[in-house]
């Protein structure tokens, strides 16, 4: 007797407990409306969250209609620790409430929910790449190619996490803006004033097995701008004034253009080749090696190793960065400043995907030109030179010796703009 009856009082403790979620439900937008399902059509859950949703400003569908999906696969309650005194009244310490759920959109898709990092006292949400690695799926998508993860992530940048994806065996889509792609920096900072702080190595996009040109008028994309689908209503108005102008949406357009006919003449070179059996350097090429001359500390280096980059780029060819260590630049004797810039502008490079090569020598012009002949390089880009001419005349140019080499390599001299140095610079 005494067993039925602490058992109708745990009954009625946990009835009468309710069910209520203590937090806004965090749907994103893009899923409304949504359908809340659940195996138990009771189920205190899915009425709570179907709640919640809606209070979060969302359309929640009652009855079939189609929509994102939430879907309650199994919901299970946990240990409860209770206490009964002697007079029957008890009292619940705890409640563990185990759910397991899958969130799919319209398509179908499954949606994995995002992770919370908490960062100086703010929570934020991030991919949760860890989530997406247990479940394996053949093929995951992910948005903001260029996006910069909070600190505390797996990674410091978005397409790290698509890496790591496709080294798992994950087939990935995703997308990028034009301007985020690091080789147009400054291309984009002289043209549209805008310095991008988010890039992706053009390595990477190259790297892609297809590249689609997502390609609508500026018109039309402004229109969207208007009808809230990019940006908040309160962020639209700054937006057309400042970024999202006709001219700077044509200059992008033309920009996405050529990148995606940089990438269906580097298809169409793979093609070739698989189809001929021939070996990647037997096909004929323009220009088989690039070789860029960097200096240890020029303000135009990051300029000089974009403008390099894409010039590879376009050409589908191996470049490489090379770097000649004089007695005067040794470890011991370069200054500390210098040496942070040079491996700033090192670490640059290799992200844009170029081979470094450090050399040593007293002649910088005769110990590149050498490296050249050795390794196949038929075009160097070198920098113009900042110095005075009284320098050139009392301790030579390795710009005029590189253009004067007798050896057959073509030189490409690059001039810059000041001011777009100095925004590269600053960044």
């Amino acid at each position: 007797m005494i067993r039925r009856l602490v058992s109708a009082v745990l009954v009625l403790a946990l009835t009468g407990c309710g069910f209520h979620l203590r937090e806004r439900v965090a749907i994103p937008t893009e899923l409304s409306p949504l359908r809340v399902v659940s195996a138990d059509r009771y189920s205190p859950l899915a009425a709570s969250i179907a709640q919640s949703v809606e209070r979060a400003g969302l359309s929640v569908i009652r009855e079939g209609g189609n929509g994102a999906v939430l879907d309650i696969l199994a919901e299970q309650w946990g240990d409860t620790p209770i206490s009964v005194d002697a007079l029957g009244r008890s009292q619940e310490y705890s409640l563990r409430y185990a759910v397991i759920f899958e969130l799919r959109d319209s398509g179908g898709n499954v949606v994995v929910p995002r992770q919370t990092i908490e960062y100086r006292g703010v929570k934020l949400e991030e991919m949760d790449l860890g989530a997406v690695l247990a479940r394996r799926p053949e093929v995951a998508i992910v948005d903001e190619l260029a996006h910069t993860n909070v600190p505390g992530a797996r990674h410091r940048k978005r397409w790290e996490d698509v890496l790591e994806l496709l080294d798992a065996g994950i087939n990935v889509i995703s997308a990028v803006n034009v301007q985020h792609l690091e080789s147009l920096n400054d291309t984009i900072a002289r043209v549209l004033g805008v310095t991008v702080r988010e890039t992706v190595p053009d390595w990477v996009v190259t790297q892609a097995d297809q590249v689609i040109n997502l390609d609508i008028s500026s018109e039309d994309l402004r229109q969207r701008l208007r009808e809230g689908k990019i940006y908040a209503t309160d962020k639209v108005d700054r937006a057309l004034r400042n970024f999202f102008t006709d001219e700077n949406l044509t200059t992008l357009r033309e920009l996405a253009l050529r990148e995606v006919a940089s990438s269906v003449d580097r298809t169409r070179e793979a093609i070739v080749r698989r189809e001929t059996g021939e070996a990647p350097d037997a096909s004929p090429r323009t220009v088989d090696r690039i070789l860029v001359a960097m200096s240890s500390n020029p303000p135009y280096t990051a300029a000089l190793l974009r403008k390099a980059s894409r010039i590879a780029g376009r050409l589908n060819s191996d470049w490489f960065c090379v770097y000649v260590q004089t007695p005067d630049e040794r470890a011991d004797r370069i200054e500390t400043g210098v040496q942070r810039k040079l491996v700033d502008n090192i670490q640059l490079a290799q992200s844009m995907g170029a081979e470094i090569v450090k050399l040593e020598g007293t002649n910088v012009a005769a110990t590149i030109s050498r490296f050249a002949v050795e390794r196949g390089v038929t075009l160097i880009i070198v920098g113009q030179s900042k110095r005075s001419r009284w320098h050139h005349v009392l301790r030579g140019s390795v710009v005029h010796d590189l253009v004067n080499n007798g050896m057959g390599l073509d030189v490409l001299v690059v001039s810059f703009d000041p001011a777009s140095a100095q925004r590269t610079d600053d960044s």
